[in-house]
C-alpha cells in the first residue's frame, strides 16, 4: 500500500433498537451514523401520499404522506413524466397494474409551468423522501422516483442512460452506456455511478436486476393502498453505507453483530468479492467502540468548544439558519515566527479540523468561519485553497467563497437532514448540578447502615465495596482505621477495592460472588 494512501476503515455496532456506524480515516473518526428502530421517512423511502394544499405563490404543493408536518413539494422537484407516473400509480392502486414498459408515455412537463396543472387537492401520487424533516419544517419530496444500487441508478419513467462525470474517459463512459443501454427494460433510466468504471456486462445486470426487482416489489404494494402509507424503504443505513462508501480503497470493516456481519459479508460475495478478507467479525469483552478508539473520540469532537492540539480551539454554535465557527489560537505562539506566520499556521491547523467536523456532524445550509485575522493576501488565498483541498474528500455537495474582506469564510453545504449534535456534558452525579456533595462522614454513616442491614438482617458474608480513591483512604488511614473497626462491630472484615474512575462519593458493594448488591434506598439504623 502506498505511504500516503489513506486507511479507511468502518466500525459497525449493534444494540436492541440502534445500529451505530463509524467511518475512520487513518484511525481519524470523520463520520458517525446512527439509524434507530424508529427512524422513519428518511432520505429514500417512498410514499403513497395525498395533495393536502395547493400554493400557486409558492408553484409548490403540501402533501400528507403521516409525518407531523406536511411534506413539500415544488413544481422544480416533479419529475419530467409525473402526468404518465401519476396516471400509473391511480391504476395500480385500482386494477393491480404494474408493467410500465409497454406504456406510452406522455409529453415531458414544461419547465415553467404552474403546480396547479399538474396537481389537484385531494390526488394520491408516488413521492420519495429527497430532504429529511428538519426543524419545523417537514420532509421535502419528490416524484422522481429513483432506486440506488452499488453501481447503478434505475430511474422509472425517464428511459435515457446518464454516466457519472467523475468518469472522465470517453472511450469507457461510452462503453458503460451501451452495455447499460442493451440490458435496461423500456421506460426506465438509469444513471451509471462513478464506482461502475471498468465493470463488466455480468456485475451490472446483476446490480439492474436487483434494483428492478425492488421497484417491482413497490409497484405490487400499491394495489387498494390506503394514502398515506410507505410503500418501499430506502435500504437501511447499514447497507446504504456499505453500498455507497465500500469500493477498493477501503481496508476493513469490523462488526460487532453476528447478523450484520452475515449481511454485509453477503453483499461483498455479490459486489466486492476482490477483497474477501475485508470484513471481520468482532468478538473481543471490550466494547468495540471503546476498542477502536471511537467513544473517546466521539467525546473530543462534539460539544460548543473542539480542542485541536497546541492550545489551539474552535467555538461552533449552531443556530435555526447557520452554523457559526470562531477560530481561536489559545496560547500557541511560536516565538520564531511573526504574528502574521503564526496566524496562518493556526487558521490552516483549524481548516483541516473544520472540513472533518464539517462531515462529523454533518452540518448543512450556511457555516460562517471566523478564522483569526491576515493581513498578507497571499495568505488568504493559500488559506482558500488548503480549504478547499481539505473540503475535497466530503461527498456532501459544497460551496466554498474566498475570504471576504471582514476576514471570514462562508460555506454552503448539501442538507438533507438534522445536524448531528451529541450532548457531551453530563450532570454531575455526585452533586446533581448543586455543586456540593454529603461530607465523607455522612458518607461513612450511610455504610455502616448499609453493611449492618446486609450482614446482621440478610446474612451476607464476604462483602466487597468498590469506591473512589480519596474514599479508600478516608476509611483506611491510620492504624486503627474505620475499616479496622467494622471488622469488631460486623464480625467480619469487609475487603475495599480503590477505582479510579468512579466518582468521589459513588461505591457499589459486591457479595461473595462477585454479583453487585443493589439498594433502593440506605438502609436507616434502628
Amino acid at each position: 500500500m502506498d505511504n500516503n494512501e489513506i486507511t479507511k476503515e468502518l466500525i459497525i455496532t449493534a444494540h436492541p433498537n440502534e445500529v451505530q456506524i463509524a467511518l475512520l480515516e487513518d484511525k481519524k473518526l470523520v463520520e458517525i451514523h446512527r439509524e434507530t428502530s424508529t427512524d422513519c421517512h428518511s432520505v429514500g423511502d417512498i410514499y403513497l401520499g395525498t395533495v393536502k394544499k395547493i400554493m400557486p405563490g409558492l408553484n409548490a404543493a403540501f402533501v400528507n404522506v403521516g409525518s407531523e408536518k406536511e411534506a413539500f413539494l415544488h413544481y422544480l422537484d416533479l419529475g419530467a413524466k409525473t402526468v404518465s407516473f401519476n396516471e400509473f400509480t391511480e391504476e395500480a392502486i385500482l386494477y393491480n397494474k404494474r408493467n410500465i414498459s409497454k406504456l406510452q408515455l406522455k409529453e415531458d412537463l414544461e419547465k415553467n409551468g404552474k403546480i396547479g396543472s399538474v396537481l389537484r387537492t385531494g390526488q394520491r401520487i408516488l413521492v420519495q423522501v429527497s430532504k429529511e424533516a428538519i426543524s419545523t419544517k417537514g420532509p421535502r419530496i419528490t416524484t422522481e422516483i429513483s432506486f440506488a444500487g452499488r453501481y447503478l441508478v434505475l430511474v422509472p419513467f425517464m428511459d435515457k442512460v446518464n454516466v457519472s462525470q467523475k468518469i472522465r474517459s470517453g472511450e469507457e463512459r461510452k462503453r458503460l452506456k451501451k452495455l447499460v443501454a442493451g440490458i435496461k427494460p423500456r421506460n426506465f433510466g438509469v444513471i451509471i455511478r462513478t464506482i461502475a468504471k471498468g465493470k463488466d456486462l455480468d456485475e451490472l445486470s446483476a446490480d439492474l436486476q436487483q434494483l428492478k426487482q425492488r421497484w417491482d416489489n413497490a409497484v405490487s404494494k400499491l394495489y387498494k393502498a390506503e394514502a398515506p402509507c410507505k410503500i418501499a424503504d430506502e435500504l437501511d443505513k447499514t447497507s446504504a453505507l456499505i453500498r455507497d462508501l465500500v469500493n477498493d480503497s477501503f481496508n476493513a470493516i469490523y462488526i460487532d453483530s453476528p447478523a450484520i456481519y452475515r449481511e454485509v459479508t453477503n453483499y461483498f460475495h455479490t459486489f466486492a468479492s476482490e477483497k474477501p478478507d475485508t470484513v471481520k467479525l468482532y468478538t473481543e469483552k471490550q466494547p468495540i467502540f471503546e476498542h477502536f478508539n471511537v467513544s473517546k473520540q466521539i467525546k473530543a469532537s462534539f460539544g460548543k468548544v473542539v480542542t485541536i492540539k497546541n492550545g489551539i480551539y474552535l467555538i461552533i454554535e449552531h443556530t435555526e439558519a447557520m452554523h457559526v465557527i470562531d477560530v481561536n489560537s489559545g496560547n500557541r505562539v511560536k516565538s520564531d515566527q511573526s504574528p502574521e506566520n503564526n496566524a496562518y499556521d493556526v487558521n490552516i491547523i483549524a481548516a483541516q479540523e473544520i472540513a472533518r467536523q464539517l462531515r462529523l456532524r454533518d452540518m448543512g445550509g450556511i457555516i460562517t468561519i471566523d478564522f483569526i485575522d491576515m493581513h498578507d493576501s497571499s495568505h488568504k488565498i493559500l488559506l482558500y485553497k488548503r480549504m478547499q483541498e481539505f473540503m475535497s474528500k466530503d461527498k456532501a455537495r459544497h460551496t466554498i467563497l474566498p475570504l471576504n474582506k471582514f476576514g471570514l469564510l462562508e460555506i454552503t453545504r448539501q442538507r438533507v437532514k438534522e445536524a448531528t449534535i451529541i450532548e457531551t456534558t453530563e450532570q454531575c452525579p455526585a452533586c446533581q448540578g448543586t455543586g456540593k456533595i454529603k461530607p465523607a462522614i455522612l458518607i461513612q454513616e450511610d455504610l455502616e447502615n448499609t453493611l449492618d442491614f446486609l450482614i446482621n438482617r440478610q446474612g451476607e458474608q464476604k462483602l466487597t465495596i468498590a469506591l473512589h480513591p480519596i474514599l479508600y483512604a478516608y476509611l483506611t488511614r491510620k492504624l486503627i482505621s474505620i475499616r479496622f473497626k467494622w471488622l469488631f462491630k460486623f464480625g467480619q472484615w469487609v475487603r475495599l477495592q480503590a477505582h479510579q474512575e468512579y466518582y468521589l462519593t459513588q461505591h457499589k458493594i459486591f457479595n461473595k460472588d462477585g454479583d453487585e448488591i443493589i439498594l433502593w434506598s440506605t438502609p436507616v439504623a434502628e
